[in-house]
């Protein structure tokens, strides 16, 4: 009997497998593209900035698939805006922009959430789709970088003055930082808004995933304790790598700076933003249970 009613039901999931199939088809080498680029670095500075979607795009695909009954159980409602989006995310698609053609995917996924189950449907994949849009590459990185002046004397005034603690002679000059006849620049780059992204996408994930984003006073605070530990976390990173420029140490600069050493410093810096959370997310002492007198 379930086999039957399994049976029965593909035809009306026929319709939707012929969609994300053709959707696989148009962006598969697309995908590829940002995986391998995220992966070995391959791709374009600005771009590298959303490798989070390494992180965010499976784990939209595993809250797409979590759902899946609940899509079916919504009543099938077209909505023209869907229609209006799906317009759109082919017309950017074909387009020679890259950034377009990146930006068409989410803009034909929510396009199709509309057009398939009206504002229900896009409401119950909202967070998903959230996710793709925040791992897709595009030239917002690029735009933010003449804000970053201010960081990068922020950086180079405090890790100069680390450096002058361990007994380094520095000198800093705006955003550079000048010792042992060799300088250091703490370029837009290094200013740490690629981590910054990550770290803020991934708190997202958390509060999503624990359902703390329902209390403005986590959400504050672990944006907070987020900002606070990219910048920390910056500071000490900027610092090792100018006393390894310093002091001719050239394995351990380039071990950092473009090695593994790099994906090891984020990843502690990662595990401190779960941990972060792990304890915002603790009962209080308001809420816990008190013991009772004997």
């Amino acid at each position: 009997m379930h086999v039957r009613q399994k049976l029965n039901a593909l035809p009306r999931q026929l319709p939707e497998l012929a969609i994300g199939s053709l959707l696989l088809l148009l962006y598969a080498p697309l995908l590829l593209h940002w995986i391998d680029g995220w992966i070995n670095k391959s791709i374009s500075t600005e771009h590298e900035y959303f490798s989070h979607g390494l992180i965010g795009l499976p784990f939209a695909a595993c809250l797409v698939w979590s759902k899946r009954h609940r899509w079916q159980a919504l009543p099938d409602r077209t909505h023209l805006g869907g229609m209006g989006l799906l317009t759109l995310g082919l017309v950017w698609y074909l387009s020679p922009l890259a950034d377009a053609i990146n930006l068409s995917l989410p803009i034909l996924l929510a396009g199709l959430c509309l057009w398939l189950k009206g504002i229900p449907g896009l409401r119950l994949q909202a967070f998903p789709l959230l996710l793709v849009l925040l791992a897709t590459p595009n030239s917002v990185p690029y735009l933010l970088i003449p804000y970053t002046l201010p960081l990068q004397r922020l950086i180079a005034g405090v890790a100069g003055f680390l450096l002058v603690q361990v007994g380094m002679p520095v000198r800093v000059d705006e955003i550079y930082l000048f010792v042992n006849d060799r300088v250091v620049e703490i370029a837009p780059y290094c200013a740490g808004l690629k981590m910054l992204f990550t770290s803020l996408y991934v708190g997202l994930i958390l509060l999503y995933w624990t359902g703390a984003w329902t209390s403005r006073s986590k959400v504050l605070r672990l944006l907070t304790g987020i900002l606070l530990l990219n910048l920390i976390a910056n500071i000490i990173r900027n610092a090792l790598l100018t006393y390894f420029h310093a002091t001719a140490q050239e394995a351990g600069f380039y071990w950092l700076h473009d090695g593994w050493g790099g994906d090891l410093f984020s990843t502690v810096l990662l595990g401190l933003i779960v941990l972060l959370m792990r304890w915002l997310d603790r009962p209080s002492d308001e809420t816990a249970p008190h013991p009772t007198d004997s």
